[in-house]
């Protein structure tokens, strides 16, 4: 579940909660603050809080770190930057378990163009000698390659990260223009768009995030590429010849079972988001879950790596 929806979410369902108040009194334990707020919406409504918010009681562990977390970052955005500082240091100490700091320095920062100093940390990224991503504020570097143009945003995927940069390479060198492509875990959409202007006939992606679907369609619009952007529900029951999933090694290997039933006879799955420590592994779930599958490493980046492998039958 992703973390930005949360708090609005709880702002809908509880007006008048007082999130320093509901943090501090619960001392920061994310399961404490969702008993809390469960408590406060059984007094008013039949139906659970857990399906009002469409998860499911097994990830409640998972939706009560969210919840902490969205509040954390909510407190500090909404409440924190009004405070004195040593105030407000001890408020975020308290949240987070921790000693409240010493504050050695109190300067005001100076005004500065913060907009031209961030896009000055972004500059394209070479993929291959065909494919870049590039910023919308900068010129692609080469005019006759496949440039994906693509602003960093609130969801993940801009081309810088190992794992992205490796299944970028992946694509680059193994989209056909008979592809079916599932991009699972779409984040920007980033994938999803490569493999449309590498060729692919067919893209969709999906990802748990709305915030990230809709960035992924308006960056494939932005690009001028056709590829379909939905959540998991809304997902067709159909296999693809290509499954992409650049998430991290745990959801991976939860998702095996999804992942491998969405791979078509002789389709291939290429997956990231893998230490290389981690890959063996993550290699073995997927063995296990459907030995027909034989995956293997493709290629290492920095300490990452893409595995990658094809369905026999």
């Amino acid at each position: 579940m992703a973390t930005t929806s949360v708090s609005a979410r709880f702002q809908e369902l509880f007006p008048e909660t007082n999130l320093i108040s509901l943090l501090t009194r619960c001392g920061g334990d994310a399961g404490d603050i969702f008993e809390t707020l469960q408590d406060q919406y059984d007094a008013h409504e039949q139906e659970p809080l857990v399906g009002l918010l469409g998860i499911k009681a097994a990830n409640i562990d998972a939706f009560a770190r969210a919840a902490y977390w969205d509040l954390v970052s909510d407190i500090r955005i909404r409440y924190l930057s009004s405070l004195p500082r040593s105030e407000a240091a001890a408020i975020a100490a308290k949240a987070l378990g921790i000693e409240t700091p010493v504050v050695k320095s109190d300067t005001t920062v100076p005004d500065e163009d913060w907009v031209r100093i961030t896009q000055a940390q972004f500059s394209p990224v070479k993929v291959s000698d065909r494919l870049w991503i590039v910023p919308s504020w900068h010129e692609p570097p080469s005019s006759e390659a496949i440039n994906i143009r693509l602003d960093p945003g609130v969801a993940f995927g801009t081309g810088s990260h190992p794992t992205t940069h490796l299944c970028l390479q992946w694509l680059d060198t193994h989209v056909t223009n008979t592809d079916i492509v599932l991009d699972y875990g779409c984040g920007t959409g980033i994938l999803a768009i490569a493999a449309a202007k590498l060729g692919a006939a067919n893209v969709t992606g999906t990802d748990i995030d709305p915030q990230a679907v809709e960035s992924a369609a308006f960056n494939a619009e932005h690009n001028e590429v056709t590829a379909k952007f939905v959540l998991p529900g809304n997902l067709p029951a159909e296999r693809y010849s290509l499954v992409v999933a650049n998430i991290l090694s745990n959801p991976l290997k939860v998702l095996a079972p999804a992942l491998l039933g969405r791979v078509a006879p002789g389709g291939r799955l290429v997956l990231s988001g893998v230490l290389a420590r981690q890959a063996e592994e993550v290699i073995e779930v997927y063995r296990k879950t459907d030995p027909n599958v034989e995956l293997s490493v493709w290629r290492e980046e920095d300490g990452w790596v893409c595995i990658a492998g094809q369905r026999q039958n």
